[in-house]
C-alpha cells in the first residue's frame, strides 16, 4: 500500500523544494491533481496548514475535492501531506524528499495509504491497478517538475 518514484534534477533542493511545497503549482504538474487552494487564510507551507486540492480520478471524469494537513515542511529536505478523510480520518500520505547529490538533486515523490479496514479492502481488489496508475503519475509529476527547474 505504498510506492515511490525518484528522478534526478540538475538544480538545487531548496529551487525544487519552493516549487513544490507551493501548493498552487500542483495544478501545472500531476496528472490527477488539477488545481489546489491554501485554506484556513494560509498563504504558504508550515506544519498543520491545510490546503484543497481538486483532483480527477484516474483521469476519466471523477472529481472531487479532498483536504489535506502539511505534516512535513523541511526546506530543502522534505515535503509532506495527509489526505483526510471523514472525521479527519488519514487516509493517504504523500512525500517528497530532496536529496543533494554531485550536479543537483535526487527528488523521490511517495504515497502511503493508512492501514484502515477500508483502504485494506480497496487495496486489495484494486491495488495493482492503482498502484500502477499512482507510480506513471508520480513518474509524469516529477518529470514535469524536472522540466521547470532545469529549463
Amino acid at each position: 500500500m505504498q510506492g515511490s518514484v525518484t528522478v534526478r534534477m540538475a538544480a538545487p533542493a531548496e529551487k525544487i523544494w519552493e516549487l513544490v511545497s507551493d501548493i498552487t503549482n500542483t495544478g501545472k504538474f500531476s496528472p490527477e491533481t488539477f488545481a489546489a487552494e491554501w485554506l484556513g487564510g494560509a498563504t504558504g507551507p508550515a506544519v498543520g496548514v491545510k490546503f484543497r486540492g481538486h483532483v480527477n480520478r484516474n483521469g476519466w471524469g471523477l472529481e472531487y475535492w479532498t483536504v489535506c494537513r502539511i505534516i512535513a515542511s523541511d526546506p530543502g529536505r522534505e515535503f509532506a501531506f495527509t489526505v483526510l478523510g471523514p472525521g479527519g480520518t488519514q487516509v493517504n500520505t504523500w512525500r517528497y524528499r530532496f536529496e543533494p547529490v554531485e550536479g543537483g538533486t535526487d527528488v523521490t515523490e511517495s504515497y502511503e495509504l493508512h492501514p484502515i479496514l477500508p483502504l485494506r479492502l480497496y487495496w486489495m481488489i484494486a491495488g495493482r491497478l492503482r498502484g500502477k496508475t499512482n507510480t506513471e503519475g508520480m513518474q509524469k509529476t516529477l518529470e514535469r517538475i524536472k522540466a521547470v527547474v532545469e529549463g
